[in-house]
């Protein structure tokens, strides 16, 4: 992707419109003529980093383009809580739309029940963003249940995986022609989960758990007496009786090519990034292609598609409030008194620009003029 020039535009001005009981494309919240951003999984938490990001001018986007959050109506999550807080807003323009699609794993990776609405969701969105969440089912990608899986919220997972693979297809099924191919520079971003998500959907598996299936620790104790850059999430959280230990680590990333090089051009230093999870890549997906890796070479950090320019997964965190906050202070275990805030543990170079570009780059494929891409 060339690199552009981050150009400062107005963020969006939002109003409220609630259409959380839509079952069906006959109750589509998308507004014919206008333009629209897919947020999957709005909860609060979600809601709160995007706009944190936008508020803040950290992902800058159109001023016209409008906001669509959409969810199972199975979730395990109770989005009347989304609704609260949209409701109690003053600047939110955000439409929720529950789905009320049924999906189970022998039907996610053909045309089913949902075919219609994902269409509708592609067809008046500029893009997507999927957030990062609780693991996958493994029997989705043909495993049986690692000891330490934990699978929370399946009906998220179908509705994020079926989409997925009807937006970009996958090696499951080679016969399916993907929505992308109608309109190849759509924008699709994966961030941890979001990432995972995107790989099984075209027909990858996951490692279940990074620390015993690629490192082979098999206790905590052995893990944090590793190497700590490959640490994928803070385990000291789980010798805390002390809920603001925080779940997250810092480890350094190689990057081959793509957006995340773009993002780091000019830099010296090999971005720090802020990390939280326990599964990984294993084998990629079809039509998939590894752009960043750990410091060792053994985690995929990041993906891109060979044939559509804006798909990208992440496998760190860098929606996060904290990246963006000088005055928040982080406590990595039990018992630190003096905490330090991400920008003063990795300043500029060492992973302050980095996170800031990268979310340049995610404005530019807003905000710049889209050059299709072709098969190879």
């Amino acid at each position: 992707m060339k690199k552009t020039k981050w150009i400062a535009i107005p963020v969006l001005a939002l109003h409220l419109c609630i259409c959380c009981d839509a079952q069906s494309v006959a109750d589509s919240p998308f507004i014919e003529g206008e333009k629209h951003l897919v947020l999957m999984n709005p909860t609060v938490d979600n809601l709160r980093t995007f706009l944190n990001l936008t508020e803040k001018d950290i992902l800058i986007l159109p001023p016209e383009l409008k906001v669509v959050g959409i969810f199972h109506s199975k979730s395990s999550y109770n989005f009347a809580l989304s609704d609260t807080f949209i409701a109690n807003g003053k600047h939110h323009n955000i439409r929720l739309w529950k789905l009320a699609i049924p999906l189970s794993p022998s039907l996610l990776f053909t045309e089913n029940a949902g075919s219609a609405a994902f269409r509708e969701i592609f067809e008046k969105s500029e893009g997507v963003i999927f957030f990062g969440g609780p693991d996958i089912p493994p029997e989705i990608y043909g495993e049986q249940m690692n000891l330490l899986t934990v699978v929370t919220d399946p009906y998220r997972n179908y509705l994020e995986l079926s989409l997925l693979f009807h937006l970009l297809g996958g090696s499951q099924n080679e016969d399916f022609t993907p929505f992308l191919e109608d309109k190849p520079e759509y924008r699709i971003l994966g961030i941890c989960l979001g990432m995972q998500t995107m790989n099984v959907a075209c027909g990858g598996t996951l490692f279940q758990d990074i620390p015993s299936q690629v490192y082979g620790h098999t206790t905590v104790e052995d893990t944090l007496a590793a190497e700590r850059q490959t640490l994928h999430r803070n385990y000291y959280r789980g010798f805390a009786l002390d809920n603001s230990v925080t779940a997250y680590t810092c480890h350094q990333i190689t990057i081959e090519t793509g957006l995340l090089a773009d993002a780091n051009a000019g830099i010296s230093d090999l971005p720090h990034v802020w990390s939280s999870h326990h599964q990984a890549v294993k084998k990629l997906g079809g039509n998939l292609k590894p752009t960043a890796w750990s410091l060792d070479g053994r985690v995929i950090e990041a993906i891109e598609h060979k044939f559509y320019p804006n798909v990208l997964g992440v496998q760190f965190h860098p929606e996060r409030v904290e990246i963006y906050d000088a005055e928040h202070g982080i406590k990595q275990f039990a018992g630190q008194r003096a905490l330090q805030s991400f920008q003063h543990m990795y300043p500029a170079e060492h992973g302050e620009r980095f996170h800031q570009n990268f979310w340049h780059q995610i404005s530019d494929w807003f905000t710049q003029p889209q050059i299709k891409c072709r098969h190879e």
